[in-house]
């Protein structure tokens, strides 16, 4: 009964959702502050309906109620508790619901939190959240029903895929979920403008929280994604250029792009149809990346293996929402002329150059993912784009937007002068490039990836703390420290997000040119020499856990005769799924991890064994960690929102009628 219930749940809220994408439109158009309000009202009725029905889902998968198709084929009566919650969405009917759960939320969020927006931009905002509610559920009632009944239940489930069995990645969709349904909320915001005819510098304060919160939301999705590929996979990498990993990555490069040139529409009210163009196709790449996940195109760990004619529906819808706002961007061209001139070496330049920095090195990876499909629709060739393409055709793009970070971020607004702007920076560049000397002559026979990594790094990172001492103005030492401490938390935020940035790409760089690897075969007891460290296998045992059979083996690491650390790798089996998984042993360090890999027995008793020294390779996470606290320190700062607020009260009342 109370699956029927969640289907029952789900009708109305579609209903609902149609109310809400019709009334509200109408009345802005004839200013009839009544039809308005009451999107206001079917947001939240919307959201508690799609509510009800994902926790019917939910009871469904923690009872194990074997008469759902969909908890039939991904959960198991042995299987731990957490894993029955998340299998909720760990497929592609019950992440669809998720999906819609959370653009629900985006939407009744613009109603709760909205009061400072002009009626008629806020009603017009609640109904295209609307309109997209619409389409989603259309799909999900049409195509993908999660309620689906079995005329015969069986006994038990198939069981979760294995690979998902995994607390990093029962966290990893919602977050990522939570950025790329948030970018919707931009995309709604740009099309209501482009309605009204009219954008601002309100508008540009206004659509920057929510731009940030999705990016914030989506950093963090993409950062648990890699570390769970890091030591779940076995594979010993962070990023592999999977086509799923790439389509998360390309809605957050549109992303930072939006979230700067928005602040050129805020400050100089600038660079209007480049802003509102990035707001819109920051949420065209998420509705691609649905595409390329849920079509059933690709091959991919991450993908859900699903009937393509899915993917036509995915492509109706893609193809709506981007065809219809671009023509009505191209029909309000006139009215996003820009108002706030500046010179060529200003902070706008920079933000100018960063935005085609962002803008084109998505269009790199979107063009590496999507031409294999291209190549074999249209020549029925087979193609792979792989590691080599991408490290060759994305770095460059990123090595550039490094170099010109802290130079654009310490420029000041309308007309700068770049010799001054340097000049404060030197200590920065001295700082850094003396790191990158220092280490190209430390390290011996290696590359010059290690040094330059960490060379652009430290830059980016000393650039951020420069600009923050160049805010606090001159005086003496305590006068300047107690007005950085004051400074918003804005431009706290910023400093810590670029540091952040700048971590990242010195552990990459780091990571990818001093890690050593080491493959062997060895017999319990034996030993041999990691980077100074010494590595023993100590046991190899066959055990038995929740829902899986596992050989586990035990690694003991020493350090010149000290005892460092033991860790386990295993080489697990699910009998349900009949699928094995590797789970890497591994001991983090502040500077470097030591990964283990426990392989296949061998026909002499041995055992393959693959272990790696990774340096560094935590700084890769705490740098994505630092970019999405940046995010939620900016978040902090009301000016903007106190000013549009401010705005928005300046604008004559919408009459009631």
């Amino acid at each position: 009964m109370i699956v029927e219930f969640g289907h029952f749940a789900l009708i109305l809220a579609f209903f609902v959702a149609l109310i809400q994408t019709v009334m509200p439109l109408i009345g802005a158009q004839k200013r009839w502050s009544g039809w308005m309000a009451v999107g206001e009202s079917a947001a939240v009725v919307q959201v508690l309906l799609v509510t009800a029905s994902f926790a019917a889902l939910t009871y469904a998968f923690v009872t194990s109620d074997f008469s759902v198709a969909l908890v039939v084929a991904n959960s198991h009566t042995l299987k731990p508790m957490l894993y029955k919650i998340s299998g909720v969405w760990g497929n592609h009917e019950g992440s669809l619901l998720l999906w819609v759960l959370i653009l629900a939320v985006f939407g009744a969020s613009v109603a709760w939190f909205g009061g400072n927006l002009p009626p008629t931009l806020r009603a017009r905002v609640i109904a295209v959240q609307g309109s997209i509610g619409v389409a989603f559920m259309a799909f999900m009632l049409l195509t993908s029903n999660p309620f689906l009944r079995l005329e015969t239940p069986p006994f038990n489930g198939k069981d979760l895929n294995p690979l998902l069995q995994d607390p990093g990645l029962a966290f990893h969709p919602p977050f990522l979920y939570l950025g790329y349904v948030g970018l919707s909320v931009a995309f709604s915001f740009a099309v209501a403008a482009l309605i009204e005819g009219r954008v601002d510098a309100a508008w540009g304060r206004w659509v920057r929280p929510w731009t940030l919160a999705a990016w914030v939301f989506l950093t963090i999705g993409i950062a648990l994604g890699s570390w769970w590929a890091y030591y779940e996979l076995g594979w010993g990498g962070f990023w592999f250029w999977d086509p799923v990993e790439n389509a998360s990555f390309m809605p957050w490069l549109i992303g930072a792009a939006l979230l700067h040139s928005a602040i050129v529409v805020e400050k100089r009210e600038a660079l209007k149809a480049w802003t509102i163009l990035l707001a819109i196709l920051a949420f065209g790449f998420s509705l691609i990346g649905t595409f390329i996940v849920r079509s059933g195109v690709i091959t991919s760990v991450h993908a859900f293996a699903n009937d393509p004619e899915r993917g036509v529906f995915i492509l109706l819808i893609l193809g709506f929402f981007m065809g219809g706002a671009l023509m009505l961007f191209a029909a309000r061209a006139s009215a996003m002329e820009a108002k706030g001139l500046f010179a060529p070496v200003s902070r706008e330049s920079a933000l100018v150059a960063n935005n085609l920095l962002l803008a084109v090195s998505c269009f790199v990876v979107f063009v590496g993912t999507i031409w294999p499909l291209v190549a074999e629709l249209l020549w029925d060739r087979k193609l792979s784009v792989g590691e080599p393409f991408f490290n060759a055709a994305f770095t460059p793009f990123m090595v550039v937007l490094a170099l010109l970070l802290p130079i654009g971020a310490i420029m000041p607004w309308k007309r700068a002068l770049l010799g001054r702007s340097l000049r404060a920076l030197w200590p920065a560049a001295v700082l850094a490039l003396s790191l990158m000397l220092l280490a190209y002559a430390v390290q011996t026979g290696r590359s010059a990836l290690g040094p330059i990594g960490l060379g652009l790094g430290a830059w980016v990172v000393f650039g951020a703390l420069t600009e923050l001492w160049q805010r606090a103005g001159r005086g003496p030492l305590a006068g300047r420290l107690g007005r950085i401490a004051r400074l918003p938390r804005a431009d706290w935020g910023k400093a810590v997000a670029h540091g952040g940035f700048g971590v990242t790409t010195f552990a990459v760089a780091a990571m990818m040119a001093w890690q050593v690897e080491d493959i062997r075969t060895m017999n319990v007891g034996e030993s041999y020499d990691l980077r100074g460290y010494t590595v023993t296998l100590a046991s190899v045992e066959k055990e038995t856990g929740p829902n899986y059979f596992t050989t586990k083996a035990a690694f003991d690491i020493t350090r010149n005769g000290a005892a460092v650390a033991t860790v386990y790798p295993e080489k697990r089996v699910y009998p349900v799924a009949g699928m094995p998984t590797t789970e890497a042993g591994i001991d983090y360090g502040f500077t470097r991890d030591l990964y283990m890999v426990i392989g296949d027995a061998q026909e002499n008793g041995s055992w393959a064994v693959r272990s790696y020294f990774k340096p560094f390779a935590n700084w890769i996470w705490g740098g994505a960690f630092l970019m999405a606290l940046g995010g939620v320190i900016s978040l902090a700062d009301r000016r903007y929102r106190v000013a549009a607020g401010q705005r928005a009260r300046k604008l004559n009342a919408v009459p009631a009628e």
